[in-house]
């Protein structure tokens, strides 16, 4: 059973495969899911845009910040981020979104 999405962290990961290793980022990618899915750490989503399909954007949305801690620590992640590391460049990576509910801004404020 999932978290409820108000619990839910979100991060994005702007990744680059290296030339030719597009399949191998994207069948690793596929195991690196079901993997973190199946340990309950978190659910992803993997976007490509139709304008620059060179990189790939992962939307990850942590269980909790106590399952992204964990993940962060199991020697198995690490493993994958090893992997990855050797056939993409994460260009950029945003930790720990949180949603602005702008129905509660006061107006005129940021």
């Amino acid at each position: 059973m999932g978290a409820p999405m108000d619990t839910e962290i979100l991060a994005i990961a702007v990744v680059r495969p290296f030339e030719d290793r597009e399949a191998d980022v994207l069948t690793l990618l596929r195991e690196f899911y079901a993997m973190l899915a199946r340990k309950g750490y978190c659910r992803d989503v993997l976007y490509q845009s139709s304008k620059d399909p060179s990189r790939l954007i992962n939307l990850r949305y942590w269980r909790s910040d106590e399952s992204r801690r964990e993940a962060s620590e199991d020697p198995e992640v690490h493993r994958y981020w090893h992997q990855l590391s050797e056939m993409s460049e994460v260009e950029k990576v945003y930790e720990q979104l949180h949603q602005v509910v702008l129905s509660q801004v006061a107006s005129g404020q940021r």
